[in-house]
């Protein structure tokens, strides 16, 4: 301990003299660091040697290399960076990234790494003054100095995790130079170092369509396919690295469409290969593409021609039974994807589609149960007799029924309580009024319509409307329980109503007239003087509705 003492104290009073002397004190002070790494930094801190270092780093000094190693090692611990910071060591090791000399650049790397670590806004501060094109452009030079290129993927790591890097990556050839590296590399770590790389700039749509244009995907493709019969614990990972990624990629528009290819892509007809695959990931991977590749209308009116409705249906087929919940999900994804163009609905429905749908309404998975549910509510749009079938199916209306009430799943809920109402609007058939609310349905439509969202407000009243018109008799007292009446105040008066839900409000106040029951309920409320203030709406249809439910209102007082 008395040598560094020493070293500090020769240190203070030579880092302007000679250069021999300054490297004999640096070295003890490495040594002194490797032998006690925390006892020998609270010794720098407290001697004041910090603020030499910054006249040490500058790029014609001969020890840069040899300060930003004791700062790199200084900076492990985490009650030494803020005085790293403190005393200005940022902006010249930044300035040292130009630097040629690779030993300097690794330990400028690492001293930066190690200040920076797990600190948000220090990582931005390096980012704000221009790393991440210094860092790119000495991973393209440096690429065979292994220790240089790991320094550069921890330090792009760290970084693509920050949102404000990824434009600033964008604007660099980041695509160009990791592709190109992963293509040489043979060990799983260092494929995996670059996998954790690409994963958070694969988030960004311009760097996605950068990596498809840099040709990441045939290698995907290549590792995929060496690695698809393994049983090696690492050629599994890197498979499911491989695959997720390919789905990521598949998430910007432009590069989806660029693989997709009006269905010629190499890339498409891949992935649906993996669809009868044994491997459950390769299945996994292949659905979820064929979901991203039917995000566009055209793409999907495609498939359905091809033929990938009955591929995604024999591998529903065998996932039924304590099938692999990730690969249910994902196939009825790609199916709700699929169904959504109104010339797919009458062939999916053709090809069996509901019915195998219906085999995993046992379901006991919010995730399956959510997609099943949204499967339905896309196939049976616009088509009755394939609404008026799914709404007599009593086991179904009375598991949608039950569904309404999953408080702890609210997209569940919500689906549910749209499909409900999907089968009467689109069926418009009095069995499946009468199968709903035989089921105890009513209640649920009449909760929906208060509903945050106007859509789901909207689709509630409209098939509550139709309840009323078409079976009135056997549903006054569910929608009497439910205070029906008090919401349709409550929507009429409410300044915030949509101009839609105030003129289905009204309608359904009309209809509901025929009940003795419903009708002394709205007469004991003042209903007129709400309508006949809507009558100077400035939404044509409401005033002429208001008018229209204002005489009702007098006929029936």
């Amino acid at each position: 301990m008395d040598n560094l003492n020493d070293a500090l104290q020769k240190l203070k009073l030579t880092a302007d003299g000679t250069s021999d002397s300054v490297e004999g004190c640096l070295d003890c002070l490495l040594q002194a660091l490797a032998q006690n790494n925390a006892e020998t930094s609270v010794k720098l801190q407290e001697s004041g040697i910090l603020e030499v270092f910054p006249r040490l780093l500058s790029p014609h000094c001969s020890c840069a290399a040899k300060v930003a190693n004791i700062i790199a090692e200084v900076a492990k611990n985490e009650f030494m960076r803020n005085s790293c910071v403190d005393t200005g060591l940022i902006p010249p090791l930044v300035l040292l990234l130009n630097n040629k000399d690779q030993e300097i650049l690794l330990q400028t790397g690492r001293a930066l790494g190690n200040i920076c670590y797990d600190s948000h806004a220090l990582q931005a501060q390096l980012i704000n003054m221009g790393v991440i094109p210094t860092l790119v452009q000495l991973l393209g030079m440096h690429s065979q100095h292994t220790a240089l290129t790991e320094m550069c993927l921890v330090a792009f790591g760290n970084l693509a995790e920050i949102e404000s890097s990824k434009e600033q990556f964008a604007s660099t050839k980041i695509a160009e130079e990791l592709v190109k590296l992963f293509k040489k590399q043979t060990e799983h770590e260092k494929k995996e170092m670059i996998f954790e790389v690409l994963a958070p700039l694969a988030e960004h749509d311009v760097i996605k369509l950068q990596l498809v244009d840099a040709g990441l995907v045939d290698c995907l493709l290549e590792l995929v396919e060496e690695m698809v019969d393994s049983n090696k614990e690492d050629d599994i990972s890197e498979l499911k690295t491989a695959s997720d990624l390919m789905v990521l990629l598949l998430l910007g528009d432009e590069s989806m469409q660029k693989l997709f290819d009006t269905g010629k892509g190499s890339v498409f007809q891949k992935v649906l290969s993996w669809l009868p695959s044994n491997n459950h990931q390769l299945q996994l991977a292949g659905a979820l593409a064929i979901a991203n590749f039917a995000r566009n209308d055209g793409n999907c009116i495609h498939m359905v021609e091809i033929g990938i409705v009955q591929k995604l249906l024999d591998l529903l087929d065998r996932h039924v039974d304590e099938g692999n919940v990730t690969v249910q999900h994902a196939a009825l994804s790609a199916l709700r994807n699929l169904a959504i163009p109104v010339s797919n609905k009458a062939k999916m429905l053709s090809a069996g589609v509901a019915e195998e749908v219906l085999k995993f309404l046992k379901s006991e998975m919010p995730p399956v149960q959510f997609k099943l549910l949204g499967t339905l509510r896309m196939l049976i749009d616009t088509q009755a007799e394939a609404a008026e079938k799914l709404g007599k199916n009593i086991k179904l209306v009375e598991r949608l029924v039950e569904w309404c009430d999953a408080k702890d799943h609210a997209g569940v809920m919500g689906e549910s309580n749209r499909l409900l109402s999907a089968l009467i609007r689109h069926s418009k058939s009095k069995d499946v009024v009468k199968t709903i609310v035989q089921s105890g349905g009513v209640k649920h439509l009449v909760t929906m319509a208060t509903s945050e969202h106007v859509i789901m407000q909207n689709e509630a009243l409209v098939a509550l409307g139709l309840i009323a018109a078409l079976e009135l008799g056997i549903a006054e007292q569910d929608l009497a329980n439910a205070k029906l009446v008090q919401i349709l105040h409550k929507l009429l008066s409410d300044d915030i109503s949509a101009p839609e839900i105030k003129y289905n409000s009204m309608i359904m106040i009309c209809t509901i007239m025929g009940s003795e029951q419903l009708k002394k309920e709205a007469q004991d409320m003042p209903f007129k003087e709400i309508v006949s203030k809507l009558r100077r709406h400035e939404n044509k249809l409401v005033a002429q509705q208001a008018l229209v439910t204002e005489q009702r209102l007098v006929i029936e007082s």
